[in-house]
């Protein structure tokens, strides 16, 4: 409603038009297992070439969560100088995971090998080669896609608790509970964020404006596999759209 308002004004007081569209899930990734893989980038022009060369293995940390980079090179096979540009690869790599382009989150990486070049190579070199072995080992890592999911308290007129908790089951949502009080119930639950783009406008139609909410986050879950692939069809869509 507050934005339906400002649309308005905005209208009114400027002329000016606005396109609205649905909000943006925070959608993260994240890997299930471990894999090993090895980045090397290697290029040759007129003078001075470029040249990286290493090898990671990814492992999940419990939870989904953080981040870690472990050095775990023995000797002087990458220098010390070129190490932390294969970690600052891996991370910009991380930004955009290949399964919808969505932050990967809940990885520790092991640099574990590697080889260099003393004149070639270079911070820029390992750099991407960083970037391109977390590419390689995460296609093997059995990687997955992360929803945000919100602990709800909805409180409604007795009489449409019913209506309600079929509504946040087709929405799903787990239910924790009801809190009877004066004519009024709070159903607790667990919900999907994506689930509640339209939660308000469907509690004001079931309770004739009655019904209240608010959420908070919670944590992130693995997306159930049949709407995870429709979401991952729909970035690689609009991908595509962009580079035309």
């Amino acid at each position: 409603m507050h934005v339906e308002v400002a649309v308005s004004r905005l209208k009114s007081r400027f002329n000016v038009e606005v396109d609205l569209h649905p909000p943006r899930v925070p959608y993260l990734e994240s890997i299930r297992r471990e894999a090993r893989a090895q980045g090397r980038y290697k290029k040759q022009t007129g003078g001075r070439g470029q040249f990286g060369d290493c090898q990671i293995v990814l492992e999940p940390l419990e939870g989904h969560t953080g981040y870690e980079f472990v050095d775990k090179i023995v000797g002087g096979v990458i220098p010390q100088s070129f190490r932390p540009a294969v970690d600052k690869g891996i991370q910009e790599a991380m930004q955009r995971g290949e399964l919808a382009g969505a932050p990967v989150q809940g990885v520790r990486v092991l640099l574990v090998d590697g080889s260099y070049h003393t004149v070639d190579s270079s911070e820029m070199a390992f750099k991407i080669a960083g970037s391109m072995a977390f590419k390689n080992a995460y296609e093997k890592a059995d990687p997955v896609l992360l929803e945000p999911i919100m602990e709800v308290d909805v409180t409604v007129p007795d009489d449409t608790v019913g209506a309600v908790n079929g509504d946040l089951n087709s929405r799903r949502g787990r239910l924790h509970g009801m809190e009877p009080a004066g004519g009024l119930t709070t159903i607790k639950a667990e919900v999907p964020l994506a689930e509640l783009l339209t939660y308000s406008q469907a509690l004001t139609s079931m309770t004739g404006g009655r019904g209240d909410y608010h959420m908070a986050f919670l944590r992130y879950d693995e997306v159930p596999s049949h709407i995870a692939q429709k979401l991952i069809e729909a970035a690689k869509k609009e991908k595509e759209e962009v580079k035309v």
